[in-house]
């Protein structure tokens, strides 16, 4: 596990709040003031936790299989709302049949009407009339039942349709909160999983080791936006003991004049061994390949390029360096502090003539009694109209992330190194 970590944030945040410097530790610090310390969730409870997000997962995954047959249910002409179409229907049927009937009926009344002859005496009119009005009667009857047979197979479609729809709409529901489920129940396995592996781990604390140096050369004081500059960083193992894998650490931040705006993806840190001429991109986390091993006494020189995009505005910048070492027997450290190279950056098209090469100011702090923070070593000369050092900026990042905002002491597994 590499125990160096850049936390954005805090460069950030020592921008804009200098305070959060006064409540920083050193680096490889044992504790942290009890304020600053977040309990852990203990194995057992991130146990329980795992347990009920399963218990969640299980219960959404039934709840879904439920949807899916609910809606499948309706291709079959025995679900309920489907029989009630088909009764519907069928009455529906006999209706329109009556009415038929009944209509044929009225017809028929009216045609005996019609046929009276002249000489039909007038209980023969009146038996005729009679029939025709009752057949008229049944008819309007029947058309009524008809029109409600209808109106029932509407209502049954419509109840059908209605309920499929639900269904449909219920199955994405139960697909989301599935979905959500396993994401939460993945969280709470990988959580106790974390958990178990740090308990797990062996090895000792990793230990500060100033014998462990990372020096610049040839970065000059000035950088012109709009090109690239060259220059190296050498590795160097001061003990009596072989390091067996050493880690470069190398991290450039800068602003614009203000010193408030940030422009740090304006600017680009390459690097590449000594033996070959392929650059790299440093990566993420600002480390390097790791030097294995390097030997008491030893050092390795590593490539460096810095490159500053033409729009860049006139600025500040530090570039950051420290080393971290591990050991196959477990045992792991680095350089106690970060060394910070301060440059200006001048405008593109600028010509500073030759400008020396940046000097190292070192970033470890002292803290006092919570009330203050002050650099150990390095010093920033004021300049400009308005008195404010145009490198404060970077000597604040500098000293926060000097002093434990970034170096971050873990426990390690053996062999394990990311």
């Amino acid at each position: 596990m590499k125990i160096r970590r850049i936390l954005a944030t805090a460069v950030a945040a020592a921008v804009t709040t200098p305070a959060l410097l006064l409540s920083v530790t050193p680096a490889f610090a044992d504790d942290k003031p009890a304020s600053q310390t977040q309990e852990k969730p203990s194995i057992a409870e991130l146990e329980k936790a795992a347990e009920a997000a399963q218990a969640v997962y299980d219960a959404a995954v039934l709840a879904e299989k439920a949807a899916l047959a609910a809606l499948k249910a309706f291709e079959s002409d025995t679900h309920p709302l489907t029989e009630a179409v088909a009764a519907a229907k069928t009455a529906a049927a006999l209706a329109t049949t009556a009415k038929a009937e009944a209509d044929q009926a009225v017809i028929d009344a009216q045609a005996a009407v019609d046929a009276l002859p002249e000489t039909a005496t007038e209980e023969e009119k009146t038996a005729a009339a009679t029939t025709l009005t009752d057949a008229e009667s049944a008819a309007v009857t029947a058309s009524d039942a008809k029109a409600a047979a209808d109106a029932e197979v509407v209502a049954a479609d419509e109840a059908r349709d209605d309920a499929r729809v639900a269904a449909a709409r219920a199955i994405g529901e139960a697909q989301k909160a599935t979905k959500k489920a396993l994401a939460d129940k993945n969280a709470a396995d990988e959580a106790l999983a974390k958990a178990k592996e740090e308990e797990a781990e062996e090895g000792e604390d990793c230990v500060p080791e100033a014998k462990l140096t990372t020096v610049v050369t040839g970065l000059p004081s000035t950088v012109v936006a709009g090109t690239k500059v060259n220059f190296k960083l050498r590795v160097t193992n001061g003990t009596d003991k072989t390091m067996d894998e050493v880690l470069p650490f190398v991290y450039v931040h800068a602003t614009d004049q203000s010193g408030f705006n940030d422009i740090d993806d304006l600017v680009h840190l390459q690097w590449s061994s000594a033996s070959s001429s392929k650059w790299e991109t440093v990566d993420n986390e600002h480390y390097m390949d790791a030097i294995s091993p390097l030997k008491a006494g030893a050092h390795a020189d590593v490539k460096m390029r810095l490159t500053i995009d033409a729009s860049a505005p006139a600025g500040n910048g530090v570039t950051f360096v420290a080393g971290d070492y591990f050991n196959d027997n477990g045992t792991c450290g680095g350089t106690p502090d970060l060394e910070g190279y301060e440059f200006l950056i001048a405008a593109a098209g600028t010509k500073p003539g030759k400008v020396p090469d940046a000097k190292p100011t070192t970033s470890n702090l002292t803290p006092q009694s919570g009330a203050s923070a002050t650099p150990v070593s390095g010093s920033l000369a004021a300049t400009g109209s308005s008195g404010t050092s145009q490198l404060a900026l970077a000597s604040g990042a500098a000293m926060a992330i000097g002093a434990g905002a970034v170096f971050v002491v873990r426990r390690r597994k053996a062999g394990s190194h990311v």
